[in-house]
């Protein structure tokens, strides 16, 4: 107990110490002194950009909320249906063979002549086809319409947004023997 009562009287003296009245004018002088001493470094403000009003010049133009244009729109779109809704897949013909394959899977792999008419020959599903203009192939109803040495032309009866049907024209690419897995 003899070293507790020592040490009590210690941290009593050290506190009073700590409040006891300190030399403040010391540290304003040495205050005043930093502030004199220290510059602020301020950047330059760059200057705004200068303003060119802009001239409209649409005024001349046609108003794209006038009346009269949305009425003339709507009488193209019925006119385009008009002449889309005869256009019509033949649902009651009988299926060719190639037609079970999308056209994507569909591959032409060589041209040929017979009788002086040009015949594609088409690959789908593992099996050599030989196609005629006039043949179906793919599953939008592709008519073959043209065959040359390189490509198959084919117009597509597709249905759209609106579920109007439309054509829609494509073409399957002689490809190489490499693309097909075959050899030359």
């Amino acid at each position: 107990m003899t070293i507790s009562r020592l040490i009590l009287p210690m941290a009593a003296a050290a506190l009073a110490a700590g409040c006891a009245p300190s030399n403040e004018t010391e540290l304003r002088q040495w205050m005043a002194e930093v502030r004199q001493q220290v510059r602020p470094v301020t950047n330059p403000v760059t200057p705004p950009k200068e303003f060119a009003p802009f001239a409209y010049e649409g005024g001349s133009l046609i108003d794209p909320f006038d009346p009269q244009k949305v009425v003339s729109a709507v009488a193209r779109q019925q006119q385009v249906r008009a002449t889309a809704s005869s256009i019509r897949p033949d649902l009651e013909r009988r299926r060719e063979a190639l037609e079970a394959y999308p056209l994507d899977d569909v591959r032409m792999v060589g041209m040929m002549q017979q009788r002086n008419v040009n015949v594609a020959l088409v690959q789908g599903g593992g099996t050599t086809h030989m196609v005629r203009v006039g043949n179906y192939v793919g599953q939008n109803f592709g008519l073959v319409t043209r065959i040359s040495e390189s490509e198959v032309h084919v117009k597509e009866i597709v249905q759209d947004a609106a579920g109007e049907w439309v054509e829609r024209p494509a073409k399957l690419e002689l490809q190489e023997a490499a693309q097909t897995g075959g050899k030359r």
